[in-house]
């Protein structure tokens, strides 16, 4: 197949022109392809004038567009972080892939056809399906693609490949915050709430979350909590950028969320603050939740999480004297082995209160990947279909099945979590299609899994660069980006949006539609998978219709015209629901339900041979993986490689001084990074950012032990044990 036609950035006849101002800019409305706030921006084409509305992609490796503030979108009202702004050089043709790549029978990738390496990607897949079953070929894909391509992906593995092996690594974003928002709302969505009325509460709780660094635009509500009269209380066992800026910072041990939580609730109950209008009224199962409740005293809660009892006083009393108050949670909490437990323990504190389902109160979770809450949605994790349906669910599966034209006796059953899958790669599965993702360094006990997709019969990785992953890839597919194609994303708050085409790709890249289109025709699935994203959007409409995530009533053109529309929107006269829970909530009796739960240890808890926490996240400068941000020169400058963070009495008990080399090892694998000494981190603690590779990759270390209920891996809390190392020559 020929690739097709280049379109100009104002050609899309999918995406309604923009208002005469931006278009005498010569830029385009769309969104940042970071993380899940999806900043409102403008791109401009590189020798775009202005008042001209056309423009070229740069040739020669320079330059292809840049960005401009776009004030008026609501999340971040024009503010950028660094990453935002320089998002634009990631589209250089000399910053990313521009041909197919394969492997030659000497192990070395070089250059081909479209049809070629097409060709080989189908040969693979048909090759490990027929000599080991179906379920011998895997997908993995990504929170980073657009709903479309979620949609599509989801689709092709079980209408093409029909395969139950599918997940993402969405998973290791927010699944334990889903699965308790299911069990205790009925339904899973981010923020039940805009971001706007975060700064409008009274009091919020921050678990695990240093927005000062993950998501920088969205700090200023925190900053308008405080200047309308607000509080806020920060936990983390670091004093982060974020925490600083906190009334009351609660500094627990790594793994100790769930005891805090539980602690609060219990003086909740011991002071008499307990809402029991609310609780008879809106909610179920709080008889059953008390006596784990009460069996967290005060003291005890001291013992396990280090937090002082009077700390614990303070923050019951910020939280139930505000006339509203919000409990907000992000990875710290969640990606833990008692993630969904602890998330639940935070939501009972909410419902306990009478904080939850009113104006201005509630439970919440920071999804952090650019698409995390639009990715889940619509079918590419393990037991999901579109609309957030469960895929072991009759009804479910006979209305998607109608939408595709297949039989729903066709559609294969659950498949394994994104670990589990990672982990079966080289034994049961063989094959690997994957989308969107660099596993080789962002997933748990990281060595393995890339040992296991060395040991892959066949891989095939369609991606932007060539990742950590993709390098050890049988086939590369280059695919467009961003500001290369139009398409939709759920940012954190459930508000749908429209990322629009704005430059054209290099020749010789295609989109993730075009490869899932031409690869379902070579597996002899010649309809079904149209490489224009509006209409697969508009079949992505008429299968979420009547789920939990509904869709069907938002197009292109209304999100255009509302600055995005919030899920669910159940037709054409929806006005969108931006605040959920506030009549009742998505349970069969309109009930907010309680769960019972109980303190537990971490998996690994610090012993004598690893006598230390470490704990893992972000930096500013950088994003995820790193294969993108680690490509940006000014990115690169302000953060340029792994670090070890620890206390200074820790440095001196180990005899290591700042920069020098320090020599981390857990019961997985050993890594090495300069020190970073800093009194804002417990002496018990250490911390690693996970965005590089090499002998710094934090993931070497990580624990995979798995939630029971989410499988989210334990990325936030293993035991390790520290020495100086030698320094590098």
């Amino acid at each position: 197949m020929s690739a097709p036609a280049a379109a100009g950035p104002t050609a899309d006849p999918a995406v309604p022109g923009d208002p005469a101002a931006v278009a005498s800019l010569g830029a385009v409305d769309t969104h940042c392809p970071y993380c899940a706030l999806q900043c409102g921006m403008r791109v401009r084409a590189a020798g775009v004038a202005d008042g001209d509305a056309g423009g070229r992609t740069g040739g020669d490796g320079g330059a292809v567009a840049e960005v401009l503030e776009r004030p008026e979108f609501p999340v971040n009202r024009g503010a950028l972080c660094g990453k935002g702004r320089t998002a634009a050089q990631l589209l250089a043709p000399a910053a990313r892939l521009t041909a197919p790549l394969v492997r030659d029978a000497d192990g070395v990738l070089r250059p081909a056809g479209w049809d070629e390496a097409l060709d080989r990607v189908a040969d693979g897949l048909r090759r490990v399906a027929a000599a080991h079953g179906r379920d011998a070929v895997g997908v993995f894909g990504g929170g980073g693609l657009t709903n479309e391509k979620a949609y599509a992906l989801g689709k092709f593995a079980r209408v093409v490949l029909r395969t139950s092996q599918i997940d993402y690594n969405g998973r290791f974003c927010m699944s334990s915050a889903a699965v308790a928002h299911q069990r205790a709302f009925g339904l899973d969505r981010g923020l039940p709430f805009p971001l706007a009325d975060v700064a409008r509460t009274g009091c919020v709780i921050l678990v695990g979350s240093n927005l000062a660094d993950t998501m920088p635009p969205a700090l200023r509500y925190l900053t308008e909590l405080r200047e309308n009269g607000g509080t806020l209380i920060v936990v983390d066992p670091r004093r982060t950028r974020t925490a600083e800026q906190a009334d009351l910072h609660l500094q627990p041990r790594p793994g100790t969320d769930l005891a805090l939580a539980l602690g609060l609730l219990h003086l909740v109950v011991a002071e008499g603050r307990v809402d029991q209008e609310f609780v008879a009224r809106r909610t179920s199962g709080w008889r059953e939740t008390l006596p784990g409740v009460m069996a967290h005293w005060p003291e005890l809660v001291e013992r396990i999480t280090g937090v002082p009892v009077p700390r614990l006083r303070e923050a019951v009393a910020l939280f139930c004297d505000a006339p509203a108050s919000m409990v907000l949670t992000a990875r710290g909490p969640e990606q833990q082995a008692k993630g969904t437990d602890t998330v639940s323990a935070w939501i009972n504190l909410c419902l306990a209160t009478g904080r939850s389902g009113r104006p201005l109160s509630g439970y919440g979770c920071l999804t952090g990947q650019g698409n995390g809450q639009g990715g889940r949605e619509h079918g590419q994790k393990a037991d999901q279909l579109p609309g957030y349906r469960k895929l072991d669910d009759p009804a479910a599966r006979a209305h998607v099945a109608a939408v595709w034209g297949v039989d729903p006796d066709d559609l294969p059953g659950p498949g394994r979590s994104a670990y589990e899958l990672l982990d079966a790669l080289g034994r049961d599965v063989r094959g690997l299609l994957l989308m969107g993702s660099n596993p080789v360094v962002s997933a748990p006990r990281a060595a393995h899994v890339a040992a296991r997709i060395e040991a892959l019969d066949f891989l095939a990785v369609c991606d932007v660069v060539l990742s950590e992953t993709a390098a050890l890839a049988d086939v590369v597919l280059p695919v467009t980006q961003w500001a290369e194609e139009t398409g939709t994303t759920t940012n954190l708050e459930g508000r749908v949006l429209l990322r629009r085409r704005a430059v054209d790709p290099p020749p010789g890249v295609r989109s993730d539609l075009q490869v899932l289109a031409e690869l379902a025709r070579r597996l002899g699935v010649a309809r079904g998978f149209p490489a224009d994203p509006e209409e697969v959007f508009a079949e992505l409409r008429r299968a979420s219709a009547g789920g939990p995530a509904d869709y069907s009533g938002i197009s292109y053109g209304r999100i255009a015209a509302e600055d995005g529309v919030f899920w669910p929107c159940a037709g054409p006269d929806s006005p969108g629901t931006p605040r959920l829970f506030l009549d009742r909530y998505a349970t069969p009796d309109g009930r907010a339900r309680f769960t019972p739960v109980q303190h537990r240890p971490s998996a690994e808890e610090p012993s004598p041979e690893y006598p230390y926490y470490l704990t893992t996240g972000r930096v500013l400068a950088q994003y995820q993986s790193g294969a993108q941000t680690r490509r940006v020169p000014e990115l690169n400058a302000a953060e340029p490689g792994p670090f070890v963070q620890l206390h200074p009495r820790l440095a001196v008990r180990l005899g290591v001084a700042e920069g020098e080399p320090v020599e981390v090892t857990s019961r997985r694998g050993r890594a090495v990074a300069p020190a970073r000494i800093s009194p804002s981190i417990r002496p018990d603690t250490v911390f690693m950012p996970f965005h590089w590779p090499g002998e710094g990759r934090a993931n070497t270390l990580t624990n995979p032990a798995l939630d029971p209920a989410s499988r989210m891996p334990e990325f936030k809390v293993c035991a390790v044990r520290l020495r100086r190392a030698a320094p590098t020559v």
